[in-house]
């Protein structure tokens, strides 16, 4: 008998303004999709903004470990690999010197592909895979680029040290003083954001949108 080739939807993960994101099952295996039906119909070109920046991330990245792989868009739904692992929030890495060298490695790796991931800040979106080792998800607000480019090399950074702000929580004892150095120099980039990107942020993802999942770093207590 031949394996259906309909896919079936085993979980909802994560459903919001911008789409619904399912783990689904067909002949190919298990596999992760993002509905954009679901959002409602004036937040759709937003969504489909959002969903087709990520489908070019991960085309661009084809081949990378620890990163989802592209497995099809048609512009209304975006399936990608599944990888087995939690988010850093429910299983932290604390003590775990290597799972931050690897996170780093990763993080270059990523970032000579000519993509800058731009929202790691949030805890959801790094993996603590079944090994340990570390894997990043979410690409819609990803930035592609020469890698070797100002803007590339500034982006980068800022991705950087929010993985040192992560090390700093759980591994403070491993920051070299390097680290510590980067993490004290805010960017011309982060302050704007703070200034204005971040209480835009919050008041249209908090009071029009409704969401509480404290961006992104995992339900409140």
């Amino acid at each position: 008998m031949k394996a259906s080739t309909q896919p079936i939807e085993i979980a909802a993960l994560k459903a919001d303004s911008f789409g619904r994101i399912a783990l689904m099952r067909d002949g190919r295996g298990v596999f992760v999709r993002r509905d954009l039906t679901a959002s409602p119909w004036w937040l759709r070109l937003p969504a489909w903004r959002l969903a087709r920046r990520e489908a070019l991330a991960l085309r661009q990245l084809a081949g990378q470990p620890a990163t989802p792989q592209l497995l099809g868009w048609d512009g209304v739904r975006l399936d990608r690999s599944y990888m087995e692992g939690d988010a850093m929030y429910q299983r932290p890495p604390r003590g775990d010197v290597a799972y931050f060298h690897a996170a780093r490695r990763l993080l270059q790796q990523i970032h000579r592909r000519g993509i800058a991931h731009n929202d790691l800040a949030k805890e959801a979106n790094w993996l603590v895979l079944a090994d340990g080792s570390p894997a990043v998800i979410d690409f819609q607000l990803a930035v592609r680029g020469r890698p070797r480019s100002r803007w590339m090399r500034l982006l980068a950074r800022e991705d950087l040290r929010h993985l040192l702000k992560h090390k700093r929580m759980y591994c403070p004892q491993a920051l070299t003083p390097v680290e510590r150095r980067l993490l004290k120099r805010h960017s011309w980039l982060r302050d704007a954001w703070f200034r204005t990107g971040k209480p835009v942020y919050r008041f249209v993802t908090r009071k029009l949108l409704k969401w509480e999942d404290n961006e992104g770093q995992g339900p409140k207590p």
